[in-house]
This record gives C-alpha cells, structure tokens and sequence, in this order.
C-alpha cells in the first residue's frame, strides 16, 4: 500500500494531535522532602500520608509527587532538594516538615529558580522576602501569630511571670525571639529561658533552673513528641503553675507520649484540630472539615493531625496557581517555574484546611489571624476553648 505525501501529512498531525492531549501532556512534577523518620517523623508521616490524597491532576495536566524522607536531618535535606532540582527536575519543591531544614533548603531553591512551599513555622522562612524568599512560601501558622495569642492567653487568666524551655535550633530560637519580644512589650516577666536537643533524654538540669524561678506559667518551645519531655519533668517536680505548648505538638502522637501529665495543657493551634468543635459560620468549618474527612476515609478515625493539613494545603495553593502558570509556559521550563512563582505570590481566598490564604509580594504565608484557635487538653482529647 502506498501513501501519498498529503496523507503521511494528515497522518502526522493526527499523532501530533493525540501525543499533544491530556493522556501525553507533560506532568507538573512537585518535589517533596519530609521529615518521615527521626525526631520530627511524627510530623512528617501524617504530612507524607496526605500527599496520596492530593489531586492527581490540575488545570488537565497530570501531576507527579516525588516524595523523600529527610529523617529530620538538615544536610540530608539539602541534598534531596539538589537532587529533586538537578536529577527529577521538578517544577516546585515542598518541604521540608521542620524549620532548621526548611531554611537550609533556601539556597538551593533560590539559586535553581523554583519555588519552594515549606511545611514549616517559623516566620524566618519567609519573612522578610528578599532575593532568596521571593521564592519561599509556606503553610504553617507563623510562631508570631501564635505568639500573640498565647500572650493574650496567659494575661487574661493572671499570668505575670513566664518560664521558657524550648529546643535548641532554629525553632527554638524563632519562638523565643518572638514570645520574649511581645511578652515584654505587653508586661509579661520572663523569669527564666532554657534549651534543649530534639535528641534529649534528659532535661532535669533546666526544668530545676525553671521551677526555682516560680514562673506563674511555662512555654515550651518544641514541636512532635520530643516536646513532651520538659513537660513530664515538670510535673515530675510537680511544678503547679500553667504549661503552655505551640502549636507544634498538635498531633495524637504527642497526647500518646506525653499521657496523663498532659492534661490541663494550653496552646494555640490551627482550627483543624477542631475542626468538629468550630461554629458553623467560622470561614475554615468547610475547608477544614474535607481534609478531616479526606485523611480519616483512608487512615481511620481519630487518625488526622494539623501537620498533616500543612500538606494538604500545600495542595489547595497548587490546585489555585498551577492553572494561572500553565497559561504563560509549560511545565519542566525555567519559564514555568518563575510563572509559578508569580501565580502563588497572587494567590487570593484560598480555602485551605488551617485558613484562608491571601499571597501577596510581600506576605508568602498569607494567613490572618483567623488561621488559629486556643485549645486545652481534657481527657486525653483537645478541647476548643471559646
């Protein structure tokens, strides 16, 4: 059989026209480094458990999750974010669970040009944006806003002195920097202030140096379960004062670690963590609710965290930007990746699981005060607190 030079032509676009669809489009590849093993795997797990419920395409383009465990470690970190970037070449990487890691990353994501969505809390990921943060944004709560409202906490329920403990990193460094800041501008006497490893077994040198200083209450600075070792030495010296904890502890884990001496525990958190509890006109009952119900479907009830929901709307802000970047090039390109960049930075009324996100050039977490809620632990459960 012979083809005539007009049909092999026809023949030709109408395979260049399928290769072209949906099914052969070039996937958007999201790079992700968690923290799924180490001191931290009790964030990291629930955060890489939520990514199998991310969607799987967006704006008609299939999506792909490369997904690496950092085991809580920063140069390990580091090296999965050259790898994801150099070798999978991935157009946005997420990551990673805990600060130390995530502002190690930022070089990286800065010197290749792609944006970068941590999983992390501290504002000094993100603020101030710079050269290198324009291409950082994150999802966690900054420790500033949860700050304000721990500080709020404790002088209205006649707290005048506070002892602080918390972990010796960049964690620890960020909530101290902003909880003595408002604390002391607000009246609150910081009595004592202490540090301690994720990898500690012990801190009875610094909880002795904190209950000698009579602190009406303690903040301790941690996040997972590695905070709930000061907390259990405390009451082990039965220190009767308040403990309040941030919201890097908002998980079952921590209630399962910590136990008994858990009750009674204050701390801000993001209002997924009640989610059941919210009113029904509070702006995240809707938004918060589908990732409960989402996570718990596949991991059973009771199963979801608020790391989990850092994930998830990682997810709800690629879902937003992903469309708008596909419009200016194609994914796999430089040019796609600044264009994902400039289309997260112009995200608006995002409904994600902890808040309502609105980016702007200078805002890359872009959460109000909306985005958190005070609880307390009561019978091994968090209790919202009005």
């Amino acid at each position: 059989m012979k083809f005539s030079l007009k049909s092999i032509a026809a023949l030709a676009l109408s395979v260049g026209a399928l290769t072209a669809g949906p099914a052969f489009a070039q996937p958007v590849k999201v790079g992700v480094t968690v923290s799924a093993t180490g001191p931290a795997a009790s964030l990291g797990i629930p955060e890489r458990n939520t990514f199998a419920l991310l969607p799987k395409t967006i704006g008609g383009r299939p999506v792909e999750y490369i997904i690496l465990d950092d085991a809580s470690d920063t140069t390990t970190a580091v090296k999965n974010t050259r790898k994801l970037i150099s070798e999978d070449r991935v157009d946005v990487i997420v990551g990673s669970t805990i600060t130390p890691n995530s502002l190690a990353m930022i070089d990286v994501v800065a010197e290749s040009e792609t944006p970068m969505i941590s999983m992390a809390a501290s504002s000094r990921i993100v603020e101030p944006v710079d050269a290198k943060r324009r291409w950082v944004f994150k999802t966690p709560q900054n420790d500033q806003q949860m700050a304000v409202i721990i500080v709020s906490h404790m002088l209205a329920n006649g707290v005048k002195t506070v002892g602080f403990i918390g972990f010796a990193d960049a964690y620890g460094e960020g909530w101290w920097n902003e909880f003595n800041k408002i604390a002391t501008a607000r009246g609150l006497n910081v009595v004592a202030s202490e540090r301690y490893q994720r990898t500690d077994t012990s801190v009875t040198g610094q909880v002795l140096k904190l209950v000698s200083a009579r602190p009406d209450a303690v903040l301790i600075a941690g996040s997972g379960t590695p905070a709930a070792l000061p907390q259990k030495a405390l009451k082990e010296r039965n220190y009767g004062g308040k403990i309040y904890q941030t919201h890097g502890v908002a998980n079952n884990d921590f209630l399962r670690v910590c136990g008994k001496d858990c009750e009674g525990t204050l701390l801000p958190a993001g209002p997924v963590l009640v989610a059941d509890q919210l009113p029904n006109d509070h702006p995240v009952k809707k938004s918060a609710t589908a990732y409960v119900q989402a996570y718990e479907a596949a991991h059973g009830k009771g199963s979801v965290s608020t790391f989990g929901a850092h994930a998830w709307d990682t997810g709800a802000l690629l879902n937003a930007a992903v469309p708008v970047a596909l419009k200016r090039a194609q994914p796999g390109t430089k040019e796609f990746r600044a264009a994902l960049r400039d289309a997260l930075e112009g995200a608006k009324d995002v409904a994600g699981a902890h808040g309502i996100f609105n980016m702007s050039p200078t805002d890359h977490l872009g959460l109000d005060q909306r985005a958190a809620v005070m609880v307390r632990i009561e019978n091994g459960t968090w209790k919202l607190l009005k």
